[in-house]
Parts: structure tokens; sequence; C-alpha cells
């Protein structure tokens, strides 16, 4: 069996380490990274740290429109998966680079793959939730994290390769925290003690390509009574300098930092504020306080838990959840038990749904 895998960004490398490492026990895996992380600390660090081995094909599409980006990486990707011929096409998440697999596997006739299938956040608005909602309509194997993520393919009536299979960004976590622990003296480098600061990531365009809301938050964050750390994403760099936004001497800028440098440094925060979705889990993994700032989230598991509350970029509403922010008593179990990927590798290994 051969599966053909495609990555591009961040949270799709995470995702990919603890499953390819399951998914070669059992198949040829061929990776293609589509480029749409380009930058290193955004991609070269992930790969190194995480122990994935280098992609047989790197396509180098990055930057551009969502469409520009997507048209060529369906194009380039169309070409690999006609030269490998793969029994799966496996895609993560929710990018263009991820509908981009989607639809050139689709189009050939090769089986769909989806991990992480089945989040809504129900706002159209957003490029993620077109991407994934797509990909969840052309894929043969759904592999849904939640069962909520079941409930929402269910009411769209998707039921046919559905699993249930826990969160592989779980199974990172377990995999990967014990050796982030090693770098505790990173804090002290940054001039940071445990528990004495807030960690912040910004990077979503209804965020930082609004003058408003990126300017609002920023003044949230440089109102707080604690240091925050922002490690910077580059559009997010691009967008302050664009606006002539100044930041309060509170805020402490880092470039991108790899995956085991984040995990610690979320695993010691007090609080962390982010647009991400995958922040918000790895905080309810780590039983630290979130923050999110939007006004819905596709993982409805962390707020029912109580490790995460929505604000928006209102500077008030950020400023009341944190006042209001408590340490629920015992973790979220909604993510299953550490084994999603064992899960993923094992039901492709069994044939076509």
């Amino acid at each position: 069996m051969k599966v053909l895998t495609v990555v591009g960004a961040r949270p799709q490398f995470i995702k990919a380490a603890p499953v390819s490492r399951e998914v070669r026990k059992v198949a040829q895996e061929v990776l293609v990274h589509t480029g749409q992380h380009f930058d290193a600390n955004m991609s070269d660090v992930f790969f190194k740290e995480l122990g994935i081995p280098e992609p047989d094909y790197h396509l180098g599409v990055g930057g551009g429109s969502h469409g520009a980006m997507t048209g060529a990486m369906l194009a380039r990707l169309e070409e690999v998966i006609q030269q490998e011929a793969p029994d799966w096409v496996m895609v993560y998440g929710d990018t263009n680079s991820t509908l981009a697999g989607g639809l050139a596997a689709a189009k050939l006739h090769v089986p769909v793959a989806h991990v992480e299938a089945g989040l809504r956040s129900y706002n159209r608005r957003m490029p993620e939730e077109i991407n994934r909602v797509l990909v969840d309509h052309l894929s043969t194997r759904l592999f849904a994290p939640t069962e909520t993520a079941v409930q929402c393919l269910q009411a769209e009536g998707i039921t046919r390769g559905v699993q249930q299979t826990g969160d592989v960004m779980y199974d990172a976590t377990l995999m990967f925290l014990p050796r982030a622990e090693e770098r505790l003296d990173r804090l002290a480098e940054l001039g940071l003690a445990p528990g004495e600061y807030y960690l912040a990531t910004v990077h979503r365009a209804e965020n930082t390509d609004d003058t408003q809301c990126l300017t609002s938050i920023m003044e949230a964050l440089g109102e707080l009574e604690l240091p925050v750390v922002l490690p910077l994403h580059p559009r997010t760099r691009k967008q302050l300098d664009a606006f002539g936004i100044r930041l309060s001497a509170g805020i402490r800028l880092i470039e991108p930092v790899g995956y085991l440098e984040m995990l610690l440094l979320e695993s010691r925060a007090k609080a962390i504020l982010t647009d991400s979705g995958g922040v918000q889990k790895e905080a309810c993994f780590l039983q630290v306080p979130c923050v999110t700032l939007r006004e819905e989230t596709e993982w409805l598991e962390t707020m029912e838990s109580g490790w995460n509350t929505l604000a928006g970029t209102d500077p008030e509403r950020i400023r009341e959840a944190l006042s209001g922010l408590r340490r629920p008593e015992r973790p979220s179990m909604a993510f299953g038990d550490g084994q999603a990927s064992h899960r993923v590798a094992k039901s492709l290994s069994s044939g076509i749904a």
C-alpha cells in the first residue's frame, strides 16, 4: 500500500509527526511539502525537531493570493499523484494545501483520507472553513478527532467512512512534551519565570488584515499586568508595519519558535491568548487557561471543559476574560487517549471504505 501525504503548514507538520511514524509501519509513504509555509522558522525546524522524514517532493508554492496559491498547488500535485499512483492521498486540517491535495486526488479518482475531519466554525468568511467543508465532502475516509466533529458531519449527511479516532495533536503533545521540558533553561534566557508571563499568538487573516482588530488586540496585550511573549508570525509582522502599529514595552516580540519551544512556553504560561485552533487545543491538553481572540471556535470541547473563553478582539472583553479565568478541576477527556495516529494507520491499511 502506498500513501501520499500532503503537508504545507506548521500545524500539519505537527500532526504528521506521529501519524507518519505509524503509517510507515504498515505502508510506503510519499511525503509532499507544498511549500505553503516556506520560512525556515515555520517549516524546516519542525522537520528537524519532530523527526519527520525529508519530503520526497517539495513543490515550492508559497505566497500569493488564495486562488493563485491553491491553483499552483493543484497543478503540481496532480503531476505528483499521477506519477506516484498512490492508494490513498492523505491531507490534514484546513489549509490551502489541504484543499489542493483533496481536489487533485478526487479528480484523479484516488481516495482521500482527511485527518481532522468534521470541524466547523460556521463562519464562511474564514478561508479555513471553506477548505474543510469542501474536503470533507470529497473524502473517502474521514478521521474525526471528537464526537462533536462526528455530529457535524452527520448533520451534513456524511456518515460513510467516518471514524472517531481521537486527536492526533494530542498524540504529538504526549510524544514531545518530555523533550520540551528538557529546554526549561530557555525561559531564563528570555528573562521569564514560570507562571509570570502570558503567551500570545496572532496570525489569522480576520485579525491581521483588519486595522481595527489588530490595533485592538495589541492594545489589550499591552495593558496586561504581566509581560506578553509574542512569537511573531511573518504575516502579523508585515501588517504591524503596514498599519504603523506601535507596541507597548510589555509585549516581547520573538521570532517564530519551533514546536518544542512552543510547548515549553505554553506549558509555563499563566494563560494563553490566541486566534489559533491548534494552540487552543494545546492549552487544553497542557491545562493552561486560554482566551481565544475570535468570536467562534471549532473546538467547542475546549470551552465545555472550562479551559477556553471566547473574547473576540475588544480590549475590555479580553481583560474581562482574563480576570475570570479559572483552572478546572480536571483535564478534558474529549480528545482521546493518545492513540489516534495508530487508529489512522490501521484504518488506511484495512482497505477502501
